[in-house]
């Protein structure tokens, strides 16, 4: 088990699946998402996720952005990495890969369980949850990374942030690209990031 246990609390569609192979390369054991199609998820939630804790080192994907407060509460040494991307480009992915697929864990995180017709309140649920990150970290410096995979950040920000002695002679992961989605969607797929102009 690593010393310190990293929550990663963007929201789906940041990279998510990115940053768990990145992780697992760095020697994590890596759960998430989880409770996905619990129709309870909202009470079973937190203990769900405790339980989970002791079993893994890091942690991704729903639901624990949601529960990032809690998290503090209970690992305080632990770190937390927020994954972004621009909001138009996330909002873009979500629509293309969720459309009108519901699942009980989108519902209780935005109040409709697909985003098709619901964008805006997506969007808006979204954007406030970066910004309450942010503002939550704020007084507790070397907790948070803010990383955004699309502009290039990778390697050099994750393994600093996570005091990594090495950094790895592969490519960073990078699962979600377009071609990966134009492909048989094989889980193993891994491309260098792209940086941006």
């Amino acid at each position: 088990m690593k010393e310190h246990k990293v929550f990663g609390i963007g929201f789906h569609k940041t990279g998510t699946k990115s940053l768990a192979a990145a992780l697992r390369e760095l020697g994590y054991s890596v759960t998430g998402p989880n409770g996905i199609y619990r129709t309870d998820i909202a009470q079973i939630a937190w203990p769900m996720c405790v339980g989970l804790i002791r079993q893994f080192d890091a942690f991704q994907d729903n639901p624990w952005p949601i529960l990032y407060r809690e998290l503090y509460a209970h690992c305080a040494d632990g770190k937390f990495i927020l994954t972004i991307r621009p909001t138009e480009k996330w909002l873009t992915s979500i629509r293309e890969y969720f459309g009108q697929n519901t699942t009980p864990m989108r519902t209780w995180i935005y109040g409709h369980g697909h985003p098709a017709g619901n964008e805006q309140r997506y969007v808006e649920r979204y954007e406030r949850h970066n910004r309450e990150v942010v503002e939550f970290f704020v007084d507790k410096p070397g907790k948070l990374l803010v990383i955004d995979f699309s502009a290039g950040h990778g390697w050099k920000e994750l393994c600093e942030f996570l005091n990594e002695s090495r950094i790895p002679d592969v490519p960073f992961p990078h699962m979600n690209s377009q071609a990966y989605f134009r492909s048989e969607r094989q889980p193993a797929l891994t491309i260098p990031v792209k940086r941006l102009p």
